[in-house]
């Protein structure tokens, strides 16, 4: 059994990144050799030139929804705030909830567009536990109308306390954003611009997309005390025939295939859970958590994660116990930014 304590750090609350940088390509990058051990502090602008020209990046082309909700109790006037994670068969959406006091199945809410002018009711259907709820949006409208309306940005709790300004609306989202549906943004993929992604790809270098909707369950600590234990969050994720037929040729080539997150990492191991790559669409609840055995992953670019979070179990896993537990005590000196608008390290 694996204890969860074996996956805590301490973190000076002042490397935590409140605010993007006004450059995506300006971050830090931490270059860690898992076969020599060395470190190696340089720029993700640096990219172009750290990657071999038979490398294959893959990206994760989630588009973040505007999930945060904010409203106001029709019985009580009091506030209520929720973050929206999915829809069902029938209409209903799932919603993780906070307000003050007890609440009961049968109230109404009556949300706030972003100008803060009363909008659509969502009545409050059943309480799914641990703040959960499953609630009915008074209106005709397709999710993603009513979304882009009232929603805000869905930013984590550490970044603010989740209050988004302006600029989040560009910032927390990739430059490839494509397939609506993640809560939270796949980060690693922030720090990529359009111009760096035409300097990688210039040497014939081949970059594809996967779909992974981030849900938030990215962002909660393991609860238990053995990994073992732990129940991990299902998430909707696709990979298309035509990238693996891409990615096939490039390790065929002997070629690396390099996963931009830990939530593109997780599609590839899914969809290679049988030895080999496979188109893959679907839930996955894969917990990639020692022993592992990776499959379709050769390289990781990814932002540095949370204590006792399934990210940093997924990063150990791949690059080494005690190589990350040096890597991250190196970036912690360094005063490198951690999380989601944090910088980034690269593990080959």
């Amino acid at each position: 059994m694996t204890s969860i304590e074996q996956y805590d750090y301490k973190l000076p609350k002042e490397l935590i990144a409140q605010e993007p940088l006004e450059k995506r390509a300006d971050a830090r990058l931490l270059v860690v050799d898992r076969k020599s051990g060395e470190l190696e502090h340089r720029h993700i602008r640096d990219l172009p030139e750290i990657l071999l020209p038979s490398d294959h990046l893959v990206l994760n082309n989630t588009k973040v929804v505007p999930a945060r909700l904010v409203g106001r109790r029709t019985l009580t006037g009091g506030r209520w705030q929720g973050l929206y994670l999915e829809s069902d068969v029938n209409g209903h959406w799932l919603v993780l909830a906070k307000t003050r006091g007890k609440i009961a199945p049968g109230e109404m809410v009556t949300l706030e567009d972003r100008e803060t002018k009363e909008d659509i009711s969502l009545k409050l259907i059943a309480s799914l536990g641990a703040g959960m709820w499953a609630v009915e949006p008074q209106s005709s409208e397709s999710t993603l109308e009513i979304l882009d309306r009232v929603g805000r940005v869905p930013l984590p709790h550490y970044i603010r306390e989740g209050e988004m300004m302006p600029d989040d609306w560009k910032r927390y989202q990739t430059v490839f954003a494509e397939q609506p549906g993640a809560v939270a943004a796949p980060t690693a993929g922030l720090h990529f611009t359009t111009e760096l992604m035409k300097k990688i790809s210039a040497n014939d270098r081949m970059i594809d997309y996967v779909t992974l909707h981030v849900g938030i369950g990215t962002f909660r600590p393991v609860s238990v005390d053995q990994l073992e234990e732990h129940v991990m969050h299902k998430e909707w994720g696709e990979i298309r025939e035509s990238a693996v037929e891409r990615i096939q040729e490039t390790k065929e080539a002997g070629g690396r295939t390099i996963a931009v997150g830990t939530t593109v990492a997780r599609v590839l191991e899914t969809a290679a859970r049988s030895g080999k790559l496979q188109p893959w669409r679907g839930q996955t609840d894969l917990f990639i958590r020692p022993p592992f055995d990776f499959h379709a992953v050769d390289a990781l670019l990814t932002n540095f994660h949370l204590p006792k979070s399934t990210l940093l179990v997924l990063v150990r896993t791949f690059g080494g116990n005690e190589l990350m537990r040096e890597a991250y005590a190196e970036a912690i000196r360094e005063e490198y930014r951690f999380y989601s608008y944090g910088d980034a390290m690269l593990i080959v």
